[in-house]
């Protein structure tokens, strides 16, 4: 009976695992671009604030990749922590794109 569990291990292995690294990828790269640069188009207090929010997701990301290594990658993470990342990752993404765009003019 425990083999009924092996697709869904592979599964999460499969999609779970990289996921997990391009969060941690995207997040690493806002992270300095929040540190580095000073945005034009954003205030102090909203770079500080979106600097602040991305540093916390690093945090709770690094626990649940933590979680996930430990069960030896048999336990998921809920929606409901995945999607305030996706969110995030998206809003770092324009902010990023905004940037480049602003240096090549």
């Amino acid at each position: 009976m425990s083999d009924s569990n092996l697709p869904g291990t592979e599964l999460l292995k499969t999609v779970l695992e990289p996921l997990l690294e391009d969060f941690q990828h995207w997040f690493t790269r806002s992270r300095h671009l929040l540190e580095t640069e000073q945005l034009s188009f954003m205030s102090d207090q909203e770079q500080s604030d979106l600097l602040l929010r991305v540093k916390q997701a690093q945090e709770e990301l690094s626990t649940a990749k933590m979680l996930f290594a430990a069960t030896d990658k048999q336990v998921g993470i809920d929606m409901a922590t995945l999607m305030p990342w996706h969110q995030l990752v998206t809003e770092c993404w324009n902010v990023a794109m905004r940037f480049r765009q602003e240096r090549e003019v």
